[in-house]
């Protein structure tokens, strides 16, 4: 943990030292410089975070967490769920009762007519 503090001391430092010279006199050179301070700052943010990930993992006696069975296993056995909007109908024929599928209020594709001719 003493690594991370000096880490953490020293980016924060190093980061605020940029900040200043940034501040002072915005050229591409300082931008620069305050950029790899803040990645780094964000490295040594990265880390501590996963040495708390690690140490509440270690005091909390967790236990995993159990695989749900599958959706399917929990119904009928022999009926088998859909997702599917027409209920895994894949026939063609739609859940309406029909043969034909729903138009969705659009007309039939018809040719184009051909272009009369212009000749004067």
């Amino acid at each position: 943990m003493d690594d991370i503090k000096k880490r953490l001391q020293d980016s924060t430092e190093s980061c605020i030292k940029s900040y200043e010279a940034w501040d002072a006199k915005k050229e591409t050179e300082t931008r620069e410089t305050l950029q790899e301070s803040i990645h780094e700052l964000r490295k040594v943010a990265s880390r501590l975070e996963i040495d708390i990930a690690i140490s509440e993992r270690e005091t909390t006696n967790s236990k995993p967490l159990p695989i749900p069975s599958h959706r399917s296993n929990s119904k009928n056995k022999g009926a088998v769920e859909s997702i599917l909007p027409d209920r895994g109908n894949t026939e063609g024929k739609s859940s309406h009762g029909g043969d034909k599928k729903p138009s969705g209020g659009r007309r039939p594709r018809t040719r184009r007519p051909a272009p009369k001719n212009q000749s004067n």
